[in-house]
């Protein structure tokens, strides 16, 4: 039997970004995916307009909690995506790394949300893409 393949979401405070993407694929991917999200340095809370924006998507975060970043999340993954967290994650050989470029939603109302939402569901089902064509070979 084969492991779920396993996707780590990594962003500064774990509030905004890697939350929405955590949130798409494991919608996306209805399950299949293993999905994890973590914070360099992790708010207290997730952004309240990323769970505004998120609910419009019919994906509820309101419950997420942001998470500290640690080597086991990193070397249990697959994927390591990151999103503006710079050298704070730590580099494991035979993980498949991607940086994910980004504008923060920190501070931003949910009219400035949106947009940074639909690319990140545009990413994450690239991604879907990419893992199940790894799969096929």
């Amino acid at each position: 039997m084969n492991k779920k393949v396993s996707v780590l979401f990594v962003c500064v405070h774990n509030a905004g970004r890697s939350q929405m993407a955590a949130a798409f694929l494991q919608y996306l991917s209805h399950g299949t995916i293993e999905v994890r999200s973590a914070g360099s340095m992790p708010a207290d809370q997730i952004n309240p307009a990323v769970v505004a924006a998120m609910m419009e998507v019919n994906i509820d975060i309101s419950k997420n909690k942001p998470k500290v970043l640690t080597t086991e999340a990193v070397q249990d993954s697959d994927y390591v995506i990151t999103m503006g967290c710079g050298d704070a994650c730590p580099i494991f050989p035979g993980k498949k790394y991607l940086d994910w470029e980004l504008k923060d939603p920190a501070g931003q109302g949910i009219a400035a949300i949106r947009p940074i939402r639909d690319e990140i569901k545009q990413l994450v089902w690239g991604l879907i893409e990419e893992i199940r064509g790894q799969e096929i070979k």
